[in-house]
């Protein structure tokens, strides 16, 4: 592909969300929440692991901690046995137990709208503000993953691997009404089709819109049986 102005590559992502729109109608969170405060610790504890094993242990968690502060004061070796499914449970304990704490001193227990706020949370880092400010507040937000990342660098809207850095080469090619959804649904096609290792190229309503489908795409089309 040659290479773009600006101009031409929103032109090219618009077509892109277009396409993904089609195939990915409604973008929803995996993650089950009720409230900002729930959202906000899921996602701190989906770091390295599956949104499937955060869901399985986020409701017997708020059950017995329902709010910052209860979980601000709960036993250490209890926050673990509840989390150990999530994997770095004895870490993610302890920042779960100092985010509540925090909640709890510096906002009255609520969870800030705010990204400068949110990021000097413990555990809480642009992506799971991001995710937060979208999700649970409904505000603009780009949230870059490895998933929302790789997919970027592969349809060359940023050349970066470097979450910021994508952050904000996606925010320069939409309005930031489109910041959340375009995450959410590059985000899923990268969990779903655009894999790590072996992109279902075959699958993907993309490959005119990618640079990367010539050097993806036809071996995925041979592994598909469907020859090129």
């Amino acid at each position: 592909m040659k290479e773009e102005t600006l101009s031409q590559k929103r032109i090219r992502l618009e077509k892109i969300l277009t396409e993904l729109e089609a195939t990915i109608p409604a973008p929803r969170i995996e993650l089950d929440f009720r409230n900002p405060f729930e959202l906000l610790v899921a996602t701190v504890l989906s770091a390295q692991t599956t949104d499937k094993t955060v869901n399985g242990v986020t409701p017997k968690l708020f059950a017995r901690f329902p709010t910052p502060s209860s979980l601000a004061e709960a036993d250490l070796g209890e926050l673990e046995a509840i989390l150990r499914p999530t994997g770095f449970f004895r870490r993610k304990a302890q920042h779960v137990k100092e985010l509540a704490g925090a909640l709890s001193s510096r906002y009255h227990g609520s969870v800030p709208p705010l990204m400068e706020e949110l990021v000097t949370l413990p555990g809480v880092g642009r992506k799971t503000a991001s995710v937060v400010l979208f999700h649970g507040f409904s505000q603009p937000a780009i949230f870059v993953d490895t998933h929302v990342g790789r997919v970027s660098r592969r349809l060359g809207l940023t050349a970066s691997d470097d979450p910021e850095k994508v952050e904000h080469d996606l925010g320069r090619l939409l309005p930031p009404k489109d910041w959340g959804a375009a995450a959410s649904r590059l985000l899923l096609h990268g969990r779903t089709v655009c894999l790590a290792r072996r992109p279902l190229c075959a699958r993907c309503p993309l490959p005119t819109l990618c640079p990367s489908f010539p050097t993806f795409g036809s071996d995925a089309l041979h592994r598909e049986g469907k020859g090129i």
